[in-house]
């Protein structure tokens, strides 16, 4: 039996002259600017005009583009490879879809539609679940097969914040940067939303708690010195916090030595190999930090394509548990029913 799986991730620019159109892709999404789209239209044009100065800037620190594509065909390959190897009933074949620049999902259907599979699997690289990532991506792909009148069984792995293997992969990396050291604080480092999505029943904050809850217990460390915190805040409506740079400055104060974990992040972009990597650290050593280091992204740790491996394997078995979303008295109507199988 053929499947093909769907590896959706945001994307980036591949050049600099692409900066400003992969804005405007974003900032028109309507799960980002939740607007009519005669509003949301010319405004994701004046943000994203706005916005592309600054942003350049970000990326000529990556050498002129974004590493993204690159690093997830990296996982679709050997997700692809533990896939065959781990089920000989099946021939899989995996595709990698950006909502933000190429290739976007009208392209890869071709792709998809010429391999002909008897099912389609959609797992995004996002392991916590938000309207705003894995939530537009599925409603984009579900939109183009529509389009393109693609009818075959589908399945979707709409998250997975507490996966064994998931937790294990990060537990792995931690305690090698950890190994050794000491007076150091623990930061789990999360992009941030603004608070209305939470409110609105976005399940992300939620999920993400459960990731570091399972890894702090998985670690086993006596007294860890720990915190959650978000980046990346843009805009001026209140975010969720604590702001990662309020708490790195405060511990840079103590004396502490900072260790930083992207906790949602699985591959390394413009969020952690720029805001985490040069212009947190230098907040770090402006405010007295002597000892400053992050934690890679999951990349290709074997635990983590062993995780997505088994999620698209045993997917029947990793049916939405309650356990990943908010209680019901906590959570609006829209999330009661996870989006998953």
């Amino acid at each position: 039996m053929k499947k093909a799986v769907i590896l959706f991730n945001l994307g980036g620019p591949d050049k600099l002259e692409n900066v400003k159109p992969f804005l405007f892709n974003l900032f028109n999404d309507p799960a980002i600017l939740n607007l009519p789209s005669f509003l949301r239209y010319p405004l994701a044009k004046l943000i994203s005009s706005r916005r592309a100065p600054i942003a350049k800037k970000i990326y000529q620190e990556l050498g002129g583009s974004s590493p993204i594509l690159k690093l997830t065909n990296n996982q679709s390959d050997a997700l692809e490879k533990t896939l065959n190897a781990d089920d000989g009933k099946n021939k899989y074949k995996c595709f990698v879809v950006m909502r933000c620049w190429h290739p976007r999902a009208s392209n890869v259907i071709n792709d998809v539609i010429d391999f002909n599979p008897e099912e389609v699997v959609l797992l995004p690289l996002y392991p916590q679940y938000s309207a705003a990532t894995s939530g537009s991506s599925i409603k984009e792909w579900n939109e183009v097969c529509k389009k393109n009148n693609y009818k075959t069984k589908t399945s979707t792995i709409c998250c997975y914040p507490t996966e064994e293997y998931f937790i294990k992969s990060h537990v792995e990396e931690i305690k090698k940067k950890i190994k050794n050291l000491e007076n150091y604080k623990l930061i789990f480092s999360a992009h941030g939303l603004p608070e209305k999505n939470i409110k609105k029943g976005d399940p992300y904050q939620w999920q993400v708690e459960k990731s570091v809850e399972n890894i702090i217990d998985s670690l086993k460390i006596k007294n860890l010195d720990w915190i959650l915190s978000y980046q990346s805040r843009v805009g001026p409506l209140k975010w969720i916090g604590p702001s990662t740079e309020n708490v790195i400055i405060e511990n840079s104060k103590l004396g502490k030595k900072i260790v930083l974990v992207p906790i949602a992040f699985v591959s390394e972009h413009s969020e952690t190999l720029v805001e985490l990597d040069i212009e947190y650290k230098e907040l770090a050593d402006k405010n007295g930090c002597k000892e400053y280091s992050r934690v890679p992204a999951l990349g290709t740790n074997s635990n983590f394509i062993n995780s997505l491996s088994s999620l698209v394997i045993n997917k029947e078995k990793n049916k939405f548990s309650e356990g990943l979303f908010p209680p019901k008295n906590q959570c609006p109507t829209q999330f009661k029913k996870c989006p998953c199988l």
